[in-house]
């Protein structure tokens, strides 16, 4: 057996080499995001610098805590404010009456949030109690401006490497398989030879599987080194682009090796199960009277996946658009949803190629052959337009629903207010002087701390309300119930998302700074829309909150010269909602081109591979064809012509699975009361078609000019 398994992969080298090249990428692809991933889990660690001469750092609470029930129990649950609390007056009276005391940095409106002091820690933690925090050591990191900031730089790092790492394990193991299977159906007149001989079923299932783990091992150890040099290059091209912060690196830990290589040999054996069951079916004389039309194609096994995966992609989708529409709107749903539907109907892909290969009609003897030959070859046909399948589809679902989304919320932004012009920056200054008849209402980023149900703290992002009249008659807001007008300081507006929302109820809120809890009326119900809209409160409910958004309308050019002086950015309304929702981010650019990227040149090798096979056995084919009269140019014109088919069935299907994607995702924003603003990413999925069909033209010209010299 060994010596058999031996030859084969000298004799075959050619037709193992494409899975040994995806195989092998894939598994440096997981090694590398495996050790970016690895970086991401932890910050690196900092010395303090606000108080680096303190030993002892007393800052105020930074954090808000309430009980919550957990089944039977009664647990704190812990959420950060946004800015710690003053000092308490009194505990700083106390600390300057026995030390002396340092404020590093600008006190907040309260007083300072932290001080330093040279003293024993244990006395100053005993004078202190729970009225403060007392931190040492590393801790005084803490009192720091922004001290989750490199930890907050990591997380869409952390979740663009995942989703590429997904993408990576789901391509590579679809393209290993495709391969796998394809090859076993161009051998099966080898093994209805080896039957002849006397090899029984069993021995043909150990002599693929046993080239599948041959190919396995040399392919995962590969990958893993190419994985070990990649990964730096990975962290230069991430701090170039902007995903990443300077400082960030790829560690050394192992774990990705080895879960890169025994996933790798496990996908390789995985992807030989199949074929090498089927291939054990293969009678002795069955192989040797098959004739060029392609039958059972789509074993029962593949049938009932393929339909599970499809009909588990479509309910799911249906049902996150009823139950949770705003879950469609958010990378982790619209990245790993599509790849149910485009399994299922790449799995399906042997059934649908024949119809839709027979509703083309092509004009001409090329295009009568060019037509037939696709339809009847139905195995070479579907491995083709699986790959294209995939590539297309993850081009539009990917580039589509995160443009979508992104100009959805531009759109929605506008509509919202009437203002002419908005101004933006940090801590803007109140609009002095501003003319007759000019509307002036300025806004502020706070947050509400509420309870869900006895479970849960939630954090909401709100908006802090300085004029309330000017307010309500600049904004245009989604009201579903109640009236803006209506908003005061013992009042608030919410969203459908709140437990509590209708009318005249009372809500009861913590303040950003940790005060409450507050008991304010439900004035007005907003739809929820993309996720923006409220809650709503006045400026009394938010302390310390620094203005950041001024709208304005009327005056004229007089209102203008008088939203300059307030130190942000004056812009029209329609030029400050693009520049608040670009189209889409340099960094999200990258990161979607990264995961396209490498689905195309997965695609790219499965594609050249399969092509080369399967021209390469058709020289009896091929030579029946001169015999009949066929010129060479007439013969590399069908041959190319079915791949070029192929290509345009597998575009087809991807844009189906974009279709009804985008269709869902239409379908959730109108739900929510949002603006429906699709965006069908024609250029990027041309593009990967065009790619797809240039690389398919040329690895089946290149074999057949060859054949037919």
């Amino acid at each position: 057996m060994l010596t058999v398994v031996l030859s084969g992969l000298r004799t075959r080298w050619a037709s193992f080499l494409g899975g040994f090249l995806a195989l092998a990428l894939g598994v440096g692809l997981l090694v590398t995001m495996g050790l970016g991933l690895s970086a991401t889990f932890h910050a690196p660690e900092r010395s303090p610098q606000r108080f680096a001469s303190s030993p002892v750092v007393v800052q105020g609470q930074d954090r808000l805590t309430l009980d919550v029930r957990r089944g039977p129990d009664t647990v704190p649950v812990s959420q950060r404010l946004d800015r710690p609390q003053p000092v308490d007056k009194e505990l700083l009276r106390e600390l300057r009456a026995r030390w002396t005391l340092s404020t590093a940095g600008g006190p907040s409106s309260g007083g300072p949030d932290a001080v330093g002091l040279d003293a024993p820690a244990a006395e100053v933690r005993a004078l202190v109690g729970d009225r403060a925090r007392v931190l040492t050591g590393d801790e005084r990191r803490n009192a720091d401006p922004d001290p989750e900031r490199d930890a907050q730089a990591l997380v869409g790092l952390n979740a663009l490497l995942g989703t590429t790492g997904g993408v990576t394990a789901f391509v590579s193991v679809f393209v290993v398989a495709s391969t796998f299977a394809f090859a076993v159906a161009l051998r099966r007149r080898e093994f209805g030879l080896l039957r002849t001989a006397g090899a029984t079923p069993g021995q043909v299932r150990r002599m693929l599987l046993a080239e599948a783990t041959a190919l396995g091992v040399l392919a995962s150890a590969a990958g893993c080194a190419l994985g070990a040099a990649g990964a730096p290059m990975l962290a230069r091209a991430l701090v170039d682009g902007g995903l990443a912060p300077e400082w960030f690196a790829v560690g050394d830990a192992a774990w990705p090796f080895h879960l890169a290589f025994w996933t790798g040999l496990t996908v390789a054996v995985a992807g030989a199960v199949a074929a090498s069951r089927r291939a054990g079916k293969v009678g002795p004389t069955a192989a040797l009277r098959e004739a060029d039309v392609d039958t059972d194609v789509l074993p029962l096994g593949r049938a009932l996946l393929g339909t599970g995966l499809l009909l588990t992609g479509l309910g799911l989708l249906v049902w996150t658009c009823v139950t949770e529409p705003s879950e469609l709107l958010k990378r982790k749903t619209y990245t790993t949803l599509p790849m149910l539907l485009i399994g299922g109907v790449a799995l399906l892909s042997p059934l649908l190629v024949r119809p839709v290969a027979r509703l083309l009609r092509l004009r001409g003897a090329v295009g009568t052959l060019v037509r037939e030959n696709s339809a009847a070859s139905v195995r070479r046909t579907a491995a083709v337009a699986a790959p294209v399948l995939v590539t297309v589809a993850l081009a539009g679902t990917l580039f589509g629903s995160a443009a979508s989304v992104t100009q959805t919320r531009g759109v929605e932004a506008r509509e919202q207010t009437t203002a002419q012009y908005v101004v933006s920056g940090e801590d803007l200054r109140p609009v002095a002087g501003a003319p007759d008849g000019a509307v002036v209402s300025p806004t502020a980023s706070t947050s509400l701390f509420v309870r869900d149900g006895a479970e849960a703290v939630v954090k909401y992002g709100a908006r802090a309300v300085a004029d309330p009249a000017a307010f309500a008659e600049l904004a245009r807001l989604p009201v579903v119930a109640g009236d803006l007008r209506d908003l005061d300081d013992r009042s608030i507006v919410v969203n459908e998302e709140f437990e509590r929302r209708r009318v005249g109820e009372t809500v009861e809120i913590w303040r950003a700074d940790g005060s409450g809890p507050v008991r304010l009326r439900v004035v007005a119900v907003l739809a929820l829309g993309t996720g923006d809209n409220g809650p709503y409160v006045t400026r009394a409910n938010a302390p310390g909150a620094p203005l950041d958004r001024i709208d304005a309308r009327g005056g004229g050019a007089a209102t203008a010269r008088a939203l300059e002086a307030s130190g942000g950015t004056v812009r029209t309304a329609d030029a400050w909602a693009a520049s608040a929702h670009p189209a889409s981010s340099p960094q999200t650019r990258l990161g979607m081109i990264l995961v396209l990227g490498i689905a195309l040149v997965y695609t790219v090798i499965g594609l050249a591979n399969t092509l080369l096979m399967a021209t390469s056995v058709r020289g009896g084919e091929l030579a029946s064809l001169r015999l009949a009269g066929a010129t060479r140019a007439q013969i590399l014109r069908v041959v190319t012509g079915e791949a070029a088919l192929a290509t345009a069935i597998g575009t087809l299907f991807g844009l189906g699975v974009t279709a009804a994607v985008l269709g869902t995702l239409g379908a959730g924003l109108a739900s929510l009361s949002a603006p429906v603003a699709l965006v069908l990413p024609w250029a990027t999925a041309g593009a990967a078609a065009a790619v797809c069909a240039a690389v398919a033209v040329a690895a089946s010209a290149l074999p057949a000019w060859r054949l037919t010299r």
